[in-house]
């Protein structure tokens, strides 16, 4: 039991402390709305992942076989997703500081309803989180295949409640800076900053063994 938990741990840490594109999303969001309105899409963030440790664990050696002979492609999906995320970013910010009306066109995220359910959309979209469930489940697929209907619980229980400690973290850190982002140069060089660190990241897929 001790060694699932320590597991669920581990895994849910492990998808969720890497500043990826979701990360940059959930703490913009939080800066530019409220914290209640974060907190909520931090669960969102956490639920998705919790499903994939569910999903990782039910599928087993099953789930396994799917995604091995895939797994180079799902990398250039990726890839390409993350262009297009850091892509259209840097695009809308710069139209939005040209034309600050532009920034007050979509409000689909200002409740806490909404927040939850569109992050937990955007999560389970998201192609880091689908490799790295993958390579998850390639690298311990008989350790997965091991674990007892319990040790399965705590192992997902773990990865939810480590990555919704995370997520709430970094929702409460986009709170801190939303007195920056409220400027339209604050924006702007929050945007592009996160247009140029979701470009490594894609970057960092491409030579990634």
């Amino acid at each position: 039991m001790t060694a699932a938990l320590v597991g669920g741990l581990l895994a849910g840490y492990g998808v969720a402390v890497p500043v990826g594109a979701i990360a940059l999303l959930l703490m913009s969001l939080t800066a530019r709305t409220s914290l209640r309105i974060g907190a909520a899409a931090a669960l969102g963030v956490a639920a998705a992942d919790g499903i994939y440790a569910l999903v990782a664990v039910l599928g087993g050696a099953a789930l396994a076989r799917w995604i091995e002979p895939i797994s180079t492609p799902l990398r250039w999906i990726a890839v390409a997703v993350l262009l297009y995320i850091a892509g259209h970013t840097a695009w809308n910010a710069i139209r939005h500081y040209r034309d600050p009306a532009r920034a007050r066109e979509t409000k689909l995220l200002d409740t806490p309803g909404r927040a939850f359910l569109a992050l937990l959309g955007l999560t389970l979209l998201n192609p880091m989180t689908i490799v790295y469930f993958g390579a998850l489940v390639l690298g311990g697929r008989q350790a997965m295949d091991g674990l007892t209907g319990p040790e399965g619980a705590v192992f997902v229980t773990a990865a939810f409640l480590a990555s919704a400690s995370w997520q709430l973290t970094v929702a409460a850190g986009g709170a801190l800076v939303g007195k920056v982002l409220a400027t339209p140069r604050g924006r702007l060089v929050t945007a592009l900053v996160s247009s140029l660190v979701i470009s490594v990241l894609a970057v960092a897929l491409v030579v990634a063994e």
